[in-house]
């Protein structure tokens, strides 16, 4: 069995963030453990009465609720561990939201048109020097995933070889210290694209800079500079586009729009329907304070 900081490190977290989520869940426990709780056993109710304790420090300064919520985030991880590790069957914390917290509106949103209009456009034919066919030929398929499947640049940068089933048609994305893992599906457009970026320019790509990784995308840093370069292609075609958040923003909110926010929510990775949430476009407010009224946390 690992702990609890084993954990968060297999998770990809930082040694700082590390570090803070141990002292929130150090806390915790001084706290439960006063009161006789146990962790494997204690209850949304007793969860629910640390939440307010929180909220009313002793210090003269209360505690912001962005605070609160982040404590309360570091703490639905810590139950996330036990689960996984057997020690429970259920997060107690998992519906306990913070109300008030100052929430992120989407702007400058492109419709999926303007989506799907990025990747057709993307050109990968009369390539000329001093550019590279194959490079471009990789730059489209990394664009189809931006536009398809919402994939940002730590998704991208993830994925290796195996984790594509053409067959399929399908792509599984692997959990981030941030978002969990999905499979999705590949648009039919996606297939051919990709197939010649499998088959003949990943191994152009390859032998270029000499890396025989399994990594969908082979680099000869560290640092992944392609959606860099990708965007300056595709602010040609549109001028509004921006970054890969805008682009991911946009897919999110045309998908609430056909699909259920649970559906979405595992599209999408989140980790919790909270940041699903965030790209509700319609009657925005009014789901929130419906939301909340179960969970009246102010």
């Amino acid at each position: 069995m690992k702990n609890y900081e084993d954990y968060l490190f297999e998770q990809a977290y930082s040694k700082g963030t590390v570090n803070s989520y141990l002292r929130t869940q150090e806390l915790f426990a001084n706290w439960y453990e006063s009161k006789n709780y146990d962790c494997e056993t204690i209850d949304y109710k007793f969860c629910l009465e640390y939440v307010k304790k929180l909220q009313k420090s002793k210090k003269r300064k209360v505690p912001s609720k962005k605070t609160v919520k982040h404590q309360v985030g570091a703490l639905k991880i810590f139950f996330n561990y036990l689960i996984d590790e057997n020690y429970r069957v259920d997060n107690p914390m998992e519906s306990i939201n913070i109300r008030g917290v100052k929430r992120t509106l989407n702007h400058n949103l492109l419709e999926f048109d303007e989506l799907e209009d990025l990747y057709y456009s993307y050109p990968i034919s009369n390539i000329t020097f001093p550019n590279c066919p194959a490079v471009a030929s990789r730059n489209k398929v990394v664009t189809g995933f931006m536009v398809y499947q919402g994939m940002n640049a730590t998704a991208l940068k993830s994925l290796k070889y195996e984790h594509l089933n053409i067959d399929k048609g399908s792509i599984y994305i692997p959990s981030s210290r941030t978002t969990n893992s999905r499979e999705l599906q590949l648009r039919s457009q996606q297939i051919a694209p990709l197939l010649r970026y499998l088959e003949k320019d990943r191994k152009i790509l390859q032998e270029k800079i000499e890396c025989y990784t399994e990594e969908l995308f082979p680099l000869s840093s560290d640092r992944f500079y392609i959606v860099h370069e990708v965007f300056k292609e595709l602010k040609k075609t549109n001028h509004k586009v921006k970054n890969s958040m805008q682009i991911r923003a946009s897919l999110l909110t045309y998908w609430l729009s056909r699909y259920n926010i649970r559906e979405v929510q595992y599209m999408a990775g989140h980790r919790y329907i909270s940041s699903t949430e965030r790209y509700l476009q319609d009657d925005l407010e009014n789901l929130h304070e419906m939301i909340e009224s179960f969970h009246p946390i102010s």
